[in-house]
């Protein structure tokens, strides 16, 4: 149902501004809309209502009316302010302003409905996936932790067995179905020693007869996190096929379409620069970029662009903490906003960074890493990028513990790597700037 309202709210936006767009044409303009430029933008102008709408996260993230109401007007305000300030810069009236502005206030309500579509399923969606969990006492505290943590389908575990409490050697004992009727359960999830165990999957298969469906503690994560389990990582480590090794295709796409977005991201690196000049002169005085070396595909050593936010002369060799006081008030402002990213388009134009990728470390935070886990260099294989799924999933990391947990979602987007998935994490990165205003 969820997705369902996904799909209302943005099936809803291009008839909304198709519909106006005809209503416009035949009883205003007295034109014909479908042999005019303006049918092409109707639906640039639509595709722009819908990413900002996922952008304040609708229909899935409102809680209440009163958030779904702002979110709502939130998102069609900067819709309708995007297009006007595109038809300001061309000169010419892409879209007639009845449409742009009539859209906008049809669509509040629309979205909100969408918005009360999605709250009404969620806790439907909670309730449904139950977990029965056959794992150690580790597993079973690393999973209750994963789940309150925004997974990326919603489940609750309603039981844990150990492998020794879910075994049995009696034919009329099922301690592990017991325990799955018991709570109701609709997930089983083993762990690799209950997988070991005949007993043990016997139980399963009959749970799975009826209903349950049954997986392992990778497969778990992998649907139901977005990540990989820890413990898991080094066996899993060859175990996949990664996109932009195993499929040319997709490396060459991946490619260009990196070169298209940075092309485009030249425009507000260069409309920001004079802007940026003006801030540090004022409160941030020092070299306008910073360069940093980091660690690139195949291992290749790069110097990273930014613009400077720490204040001259701090030290580089540590870990970056999110409050950190090296940074200066106009640098703490360049950070929120991810204006310090913007000189990055240079390294995406010469092929250093992709627009979607593991996010690059510092060399001696790799040396380190690599000696403490040895399957850490897996995510050199491939290009890193300015934003990322741990990015979107982890957030800020500013210790080796934190690395360690980015790696379990690292692996899954090496696992996972698409089109799809990059598409994804762009959407994903574009709704947490707007919602959280950058880091």
């Amino acid at each position: 149902m969820r997705r369902a309202a996904r799909l209302l709210l943005y099936a809803g936006t291009v008839a909304a501004v198709l519909g106006l767009g005809k209503y416009h044409a035949a009883e205003i303009g007295h034109y014909d809309l479908t042999n005019s430029s303006r049918f092409a933008w109707s639906f640039a102008y639509a595709g722009l209502l819908g990413l900002a709408a996922y952008g304040v996260g609708l229909p899935d993230l409102a809680r209440t009316r009163r958030i779904a109401a702002v979110l709502a007007v939130m998102s069609t305000v900067a819709a309708a302010a995007g297009i006007s300030l595109v038809q300001l810069v061309v000169g010419d009236a892409l879209l007639p302003r009845f449409v742009v502005f009539s859209a906008a206030l049809v669509l509040v309500p629309w979205y909100m409905l969408c918005a009360a579509l999605a709250g009404d399923t969620r806790a439907r969606q909670e309730e449904r996936d139950r977990v029965v969990a056959v794992v150690s006492l580790d597993e079973e505290e690393a999973l209750r932790t994963e789940l309150a943590q925004g997974p990326e389908r919603a489940a609750s575990i309603v039981a844990a067995l150990r492998p020794d409490q879910a075994r049995t050697e009696r034919p009329d004992s099922r301690p592990l179905a017991d325990a799955a009727a018991a709570g109701r359960a609709t997930v089983v999830v083993l762990d690799r020693v209950a997988q070991g165990d005949e007993s043990i999957v016997a139980q399963a298969a009959l749970l799975h007869e009826r209903g349950v469906r049954v997986r392992s503690l990778t497969f778990f994560y992998d649907e139901w996190l977005g990540k990989l389990p820890m413990s898991e990582l080094e066996r899993l480590s060859l175990m996949f096929d990664i996109g932009e090794i195993h499929r040319a295709r997709y490396g060459r796409l991946k490619r260009l379409l990196d070169v298209v977005v940075a092309g485009m991201g030249v425009i507000p690196f260069v409309v920001a620069l004079p802007f940026v000049v003006l801030g540090d002169f004022v409160g941030n005085r020092g070299p306008l970029f910073y360069q940093q070396p980091r660690v690139g595909k195949n291992g290749r050593v790069f110097s990273i662009l930014k613009f400077r936010t720490m204040r001259p002369g701090s030290s580089a060799g540590e870990w970056t903490a999110a409050d950190d006081p090296r940074v200066s008030r106009f640098g703490h402002w360049l950070r929120r906003s991810h204006v310090d990213e913007l000189p990055q388009v240079v390294n995406i134009l010469r092929g250093d960074l992709s627009v979607v990728g593991p996010r690059p470390e510092q060399p001696q935070y790799v040396e380190e890493l690599v000696e403490k886990i040895p399957f850490y260099d897996l995510r050199h294989v491939v290009r890193p990028g300015l934003t990322g799924w741990a990015q979107v999933k982890y957030g800020y990391a500013g210790s080796e513990a934190d690395a360690l947990e980015k790696l379990q979602h690292e692996f899954y987007y090496l696992r996972h790597q698409s089109l799809a998935l990059d598409a994804r994490i762009i959407t994903r990165t574009l709704r947490s700037v707007v919602r959280r205003g950058g880091r």
